[in-house]
């Protein structure tokens, strides 16, 4: 299966880690966000990824080459002048082989250990063109619970609220491409569209999901991976 992965962010919120490297070249725990995207990926059964890239672009070539090294084939999709996330996907698109009737497409700065089959499972008998990675909305506050009386009589820290939030993790049938903008963002023109003709599809998960959007989001899932990493280590232990 293929997949595509949108990866020409500048990252202006990550400076100055950005500075001389695109958003998913950033590192965490010394291995860049991209990278723990292809090793998600091929370990699900990806075998070819087309890398949509512009800014820096040649940073993400000479460190991933043509992915032999990650047990993955890359090709590049190289932006000449900026097209938005919907432009280039719409450009990624005319890379992927023909004889598969669906892709994978994710943005470059998520870390996620999501399973791909039950996802593309869902797409499948869902007969949509497109369909949505969803993930919990977790309050960033805790959140004060208050009685008829204006008393206080609980405190919750950072809830799950009744809430879903596009993951920025999509399957797409080919027969998406005529919907997809030259330039532009597919999430305010092609989604819309699809959502009113009943064609997108959701699928809700609670699998582990973070953007690395800010310097304050590199550290927490530095943490984060630290935790994980540690947590591996002591059930391999003796």
């Amino acid at each position: 299966m293929q997949a595509i992965i949108l990866a020409g962010g500048k990252g202006e919120r990550l400076r100055p880690y950005t500075q001389d490297r695109p958003k998913p070249m950033v590192e965490i725990l010394g291995i860049p966000i991209l990278g723990y995207q292809i090793q998600w990926l091929q370990a699900q059964g990806i075998t070819d990824i087309v890398i949509a890239c512009g800014y820096r672009h040649e940073v993400i070539q000479e460190f991933f080459d043509d992915g032999r090294k990650w047990g993955v084939r890359i090709r590049y999709s190289v932006e000449t002048e900026p097209l938005g996330r919907g432009g280039a996907l719409k450009q990624a698109f005319q890379l992927l082989d023909d004889g598969e009737d669906l892709c994978l497409a994710t943005n470059g700065d998520v870390v996620t250990n999501l399973r791909l089959q039950p996802l593309l499972d869902a797409h499948r008998s869902s007969g949509a063109l497109a369909t949505v990675v969803l993930a919990p909305f977790v309050s960033p506050y805790g959140i004060v619970e208050v009685d008829d009386q204006d008393r206080i009589i609980a405190f919750v820290e950072k809830p799950e609220l009744p809430y879903w939030f596009n993951a920025g993790i999509y399957v797409l049938s080919k027969e998406i491409y005529p919907y997809l903008p030259d330039q532009g963002d597919h999430e305010d023109t092609t989604f819309p569209q699809l959502a009113r003709e009943r064609l997108l599809g959701a699928f809700k998960s609670r699998a582990y999901w973070r953007a690395v959007d800010t310097v304050k989001d590199l550290s927490e899932v530095s943490r984060e991976l630290e935790r994980q990493l540690f947590a591996a280590f002591l059930e391999k232990s003796p």
